[in-house]
């Protein structure tokens, strides 16, 4: 993905490099803020365009077009501008934000069985309590209609409250959609524009291309989120079993916003502006900003899209990031989207690697290749094998050309991966190139996240076995091996652990918020897929499978959205934030040996790697307590981040007063979240916050408070018990930290509220300045 990002780039760069910074035109989005009920689409498409007229010059005209327009959830556009062009428009008293359509990137059978089994409750009650009238919105590279995964037997007539279309192309046409995909649009960053002229109210533009998937990604999430069950699922003989979503009774409707080369931002808005006018009660988004290069909040397109989605009462799930395991790389960090984190599941795919003095090693790999334990082949190390003039710390990588195929034909290979830049994909290429029988990759970095090597023998390992296979081929003269293929081991132990790949906490653009909220599967996870046909990826003799084995924060997300449609569908008037606060509290923190949640590489995990826990849906649905965060809370965030009032005002539509007359920062922990986070807490300067709570659960119950405190930080509760006298009723509590002989940086603890029945847990983080 990032070379094919690296090369559009290029050409982009190739083409434009006679232009200078302030004449080269470039792909904007102009962000407005609320809708204005007494302005029709038409009436704001006429006044974007009269903007656009006064800022282009009268001889370039023919750019007066708008490539997208906003204006149901939220109002604005994207057009072609030069950045003079878009300052101007920056200044405008209208104007919220102007900032470049950017690139954003994309970030089954056993998890959501694990899932339910690691609850300890009766997955009965899922059948038993889940409804039709759900809908998921997925924007992603689209769907392929003809899985079965997304069969709509069994199902009732799509709600009457649906206002969204089925968008044909010469590939997907209306009847491809039905009871479970009733939904499917797509978008074209270079959409047909809107000219200049007063918009018809006959059409809208339509984009250029097809809601079918071309790549896979959308299909496999959509299915994760939401896809009918599936018997004797399976990735030609792996992970067999049923395939099924989270909430396989909700809806799907795909959003098409997305290609392989990654999503433009105009794109993404315009498909969160539409999700939200079409009905859905969950979008689920598993793009987002590079963790490198992350904007503002208002001017990151997920989070103004997922803001005023928040306001109609749209859920927004989104994936955290794969740039992990480093500190402040998690993205999607707005308080009003769930972000979500990546775990491992129960299900190991073994390729073992058997020496030739009888050692066997457990690999990590999806291998279908035909070597078998009763074949041997001379093992060497890639520096062994090097090409002409090759310096041996390519070949010992297996850089592209470093390897000699006279010297490597019909061995293994052993390679490693001291450079980043050389991918597992890349590195099997390098090998299989060279004519080698097979690759033994010693990397610790992803040793638990299978690469699928299509027939081509492969195998994964960390530096510990590494170690002891490196001393094996200098102890003997004529070292061999065999990489057998893969097997699917069940019921693995330790699960879940923090996927070494998944973003981390705290967020860059404010630590008053703990980040990620939440942890799901997103490690091998099987769902449905485009068949692929592409050479070496189909085992001799086999069909092309309907199913495809993915890792990814974006296989995590839906999962934690296809839970929250479970969720709503038990409890039809709850709010966003009612539903995320449900997931997070009663979220699991221990392993499936009862141990605390660790890391891929056997750390203990925080709250910075998992968010509140691994995903429990079950659990969820009696929360018992939940905190409601309010739009005003939302509101009073930015207010403290430090918006200026009239900008919230133009945000919200309303006549917003911030409620301090000195905003700072410091405040943003003091809004109503589920989980708490102090980013500064220093020597004689205690802090204190107060959170509401809203009982959902029976009349007359009475919660008390225990505190899981970190080492060296006194945290006290006040009250100690919260008392409900009935369902609905809210109770506040103020929780205070001071510094009693902590070490400096993060600690992390807890505090529970339990009735007996209950245990609603809020996790927090506090900083030791």
């Amino acid at each position: 993905m990032a070379k094919l990002l690296i090369f559009a780039t290029f050409l982009l760069v190739s083409s434009t490099c006679l232009a200078t910074p302030d004449t080269k035109i470039e792909s904007y989005v102009v962000y407005l803020g609320a809708p204005s009920a007494d302005k029709s689409p038409e009436v704001l498409q006429a006044s974007h365009l009269q903007k656009l007229s006064s800022i282009i010059p009268s001889e370039e005209q023919e750019r007066v077009s708008l490539t997208q327009s906003y204006h149901h959830a939220f109002v604005g556009f994207s057009a072609m501008l030069t950045k003079k062009e878009a300052d101007l428009l920056s200044g405008h008293e209208e104007v919220i934000s102007v900032f470049l359509d950017r690139v954003l990137e994309l970030h089954t059978t056993r998890s959501w069985d694990f899932l339910n089994s690691e609850s300890g409750l009766r997955s009965e009650r899922l059948s038993r309590r889940a409804s039709n009238d759900v809908i998921i919105g997925i924007i992603d590279t689209g769907i392929w209609p003809e899985s079965p995964s997304f069969s709509d037997v069994g199902m009732k007539e799509v709600p009457a409250r649906w206002k969204g279309v089925c968008m044909e192309a010469s590939d997907f046409k209306k009847t491809d959609c039905n009871r479970k995909l009733i939904g499917a649009r797509f978008y074209s960053n270079q959409a047909e524009s809107t000219q200049a002229r007063p918009p018809s109210n006959s059409s809208q533009p339509q984009a250029l291309g097809s809601p079918r998937d071309s790549v896979g990604h959308g299909t496999h999430t959509a299915s994760t989120a939401a896809g009918s069950a599936v018997t004797d699922a399976n990735y030609y003989g792996l992970a067999q079993g049923t395939a099924k979503g989270g909430s396989p009774s909700s809806r799907i409707a795909m959003y098409k916003a997305c290609s392989l080369g990654g999503c433009s931002s105009s794109a993404v808005l315009k498909a969160i502006d539409d999700a939200v006018n079409d009905g859905v009660d969950v979008i689920s988004i598993s793009i987002g900003m590079s963790s490198i290069f992350q904007s503002d909040f208002l001017s990151d397109p997920i989070s103004v899209g997922a803001f005023h989605a928040n306001q109609r009462g749209v859920l927004v799930v989104c994936s955290g990031g794969n740039d992990g395991p480093d500190p402040f790389t998690v993205v999607n960090t707005a308080p009003w989207i769930v972000t979500v984190a990546a775990s491992s599941i129960d299900r190991s795919f073994q390729s073992n690697i058997q020496l030739g003095n009888g050692v066997l090693f457990k690999g990590c790999a999806i291998n279908f290749s035909n070597l078998t334990s009763s074949g041997q082949y001379p093992l060497v190390l890639g520096s062994e094998v090097a090409a002409k003039y090759t310096p041996v710390s390519e070949a010992s990588n297996c850089y592209p050309g470093s390897l000699d195929a006279d010297k490597t034909e019909g061995k293994i290979v052993v390679c490693v991966s001291t450079d980043a830049t050389v991918s597992r994909r890349v590195k099997k290429l390098v090998a299989e190139g060279a004519r080698a029988k097979g690759l033994i990759l010693i990397d610790e970095a992803e040793k638990s996240i299978p690469f699928d090597s299509g027939s081509f023998a492969f195998s994964q390992v960390g530096t510990d076995a590494g170690t002891q296979i490196l001393a094996y081929i200098n102890s003997t003269k004529n070292p061999t091996a065999v990489v057998l293929p893969t097997a699917d081991v069940k019921e693995f132990k330790p699960a879940p652990e923090v996927a070494y790949f998944s973003s981390r906490g705290p967020g860059g653009l404010t630590e008053g918020i703990l980040k990620p909220d939440i942890m799901a599967p997103g490690v091998s996870i099987l769902a449905a897929s485009i068949p692929s046909t592409d050479a070496g990826t189909v085992p001799p003799g086999k069909k092309p499978s309907n199913f495809a084995i993915k890792s990814g924060t974006s296989m995590a997300c839906p999962h934690v959205a296809g839970a929250a449609a479970f969720v709503k569908s038990a409890h039809r008037g709850w709010s966003p934030s009612m539903i995320r606060s449900a997931l997070m509290t009663t979220a699991l923190t221990n392993n499936n040996i009862g141990k605390p949640l660790t890391t891929s590489l056997g750390a203990n995990a925080n709250y910075h790697d998992t968010g509140a826990g691994e995903i429990s849906p079950l659990r969820a649905l009696s929360p018992g307590l939940v905190y409601e965060t309010t739009a005003q809370d939302y509101l009073q965030f930015l207010c403290y981040y430090g918006y200026k009032e009239q900008i919230i005002r133009k945000i919200s539509g309303t006549n917003f007063s911030c409620s301090s007359a000195n905003p700072s920062p410091d405040l943003i922990s003091t809004i109503n979240y589920p989980s708490i986070s102090i980013p500064r807490l220093g020597k004689n300067n205690p802090v204190t916050v107060t959170r509401t709570l809203t009982n959902v659960g029976p009349h007359n119950s009475t919660y008390a408070a225990t505190i899981n405190p970190p080492a060296g930080v006194s945290v006290k509760v006040s009250p100690e018990k919260l008392v409900f006298g009935t369902r609905w009723l809210k109770a506040s509590y103020q929780i205070s930290f001071s510094e009693s002989g902590a070490p400096k940086g993060y600690s992390y603890g807890s505090v529970t509220w339990s009735d007996g029945a209950h245990s609603v847990r809020t996790g927090f983080a506090v900083n030791v300045l």
